[in-house]
């Protein structure tokens, strides 16, 4: 295995909400020095709910960066410190206001390493219940407008060879799921 490379300097440009984004030099091991842009993310958790019927439950949502509607699984990012686990039955309840029974962690995968080190880790959820009385109220961050919606394996497939489903993140899991 090779050793990490260590960046001799690194420059804050951005530090938002989600992310930071920073200019990090680094030394090559053949020589040369690289400046690389590199987008710091917390890393997410990405849901896959699963109903008794065996449907899955996607959301519907506005994506400013591509300007469109986008179905997808539900997803979120990880608050500094927060255990996967309890952040996956956060954004879960957050996103289809249902809570699940049962968490699966399917893998993990870092969507686009060459410029992000965002980890996306995959849970499979199921038993899924209406939050209750003595739950934990979870709520939905204030600009999302989110539709939830259960398909069947056969329409979701559909979906994706049509380009109706366009998030990446969404066709992984979808692969995922039927791995496992």
């Amino acid at each position: 295995m090779r050793q990490p490379i260590i960046a001799k300097e690194i420059k804050t440009i951005y530090t938002g909400r989600i992310f930071t984004l920073r200019v990090e030099t680094i030394d090559l091991p053949k020589g040369g020095t690289l400046h690389a842009d590199i987008i710091r993310h917390p890393g997410s958790v990405v849901l896959i709910p699963v109903t008794e019927a065996g449907d899955v439950i996607l959301v519907r949502q506005y994506r400013p960066a591509i300007g469109q509607w986008a179905w997808e699984l539900p997803a979120g990012t990880v608050k500094p410190g927060e255990d996967l686990d309890k952040a996956a039955m956060r954004e879960c309840q957050e996103e289809i206001q249902m809570i699940p029974a049962r968490l699966e962690r399917l893998g993990s995968f870092f969507p686009t390493p060459g410029y992000c080190d965002e980890e996306m880790n995959f849970y499979r959820a199921t038993g899924l219940r209406v939050p209750g009385d003595h739950d934990e109220a979870a709520h939905a961050d204030e600009d999302e407008d989110i539709e939830a919606r259960a398909f069947s394996p056969h329409t979701l497939q559909s979906m994706i060879a049509a380009g109706e489903i366009i998030d990446l993140k969404t066709v992984a899991g979808l692969a995922l799921l039927t791995q496992n």
